[in-house]
């Protein structure tokens, strides 16, 4: 036990640097690389210029607002790009898809079957059982078309 009172702060907060990106890596949010990479800075500061504690946390938090200030700046100017730009978005994902109308849309608005789950949707008027063609999500409710135009009277 020695050994850690004897410890040099700067050490102190490069321990936490490390320990803050350990965490980042099992809850990862893009946050606490953040506030690591201000703990770094800290201890290596400290490394060089001694510095009492109060300057110390002072020096961290405007460290770490910074950081993450200008983390939040960049991704909002460079958005990471994947494959699957719905990956989040389960309505969106739904688009095209046809399912059945499980209470009757009456006046614009009712419920369909999607999967083992029931959304609230918007669309023409259609009995309960009538299958419908997902053609837009507006937040959890669903904006259907008939999967099967009415066949047309001549």
């Amino acid at each position: 036990m020695n050994l850690l009172e004897n410890l040099a702060p700067h050490w102190w907060w490069l321990i936490a640097a490390g320990l803050l990106a350990i965490l980042e890596i099992f809850a990862p949010g893009i946050f606490l690389v953040w506030i690591a990479m201000a703990a770094a800075v800290v201890g290596i500061v400290l490394a060089f210029v001694d510095l009492s504690f109060p300057l110390q946390a002072v020096l961290f938090a405007v460290l770490a607002f910074a950081a993450v200030f200008s983390g939040r700046a960049y991704y909002a100017r460079n958005p990471v790009r994947n494959d699957d730009p719905d990956l989040n978005a389960r309505a969106a994902r739904l688009i095209g898809k046809t399912v059945t109308v499980e209470e009757a849309i009456e006046n614009g608005q009712g419920r369909v079957r999607v999967g083992d789950g029931v959304w609230n949707a918007r669309g023409p008027d259609l009995p309960a059982g009538s299958r419908v063609t997902i053609v837009a999500a507006d937040g959890t409710c669903l904006n259907v078309a008939p999967a099967d135009p009415p066949p047309s009277v001549s």
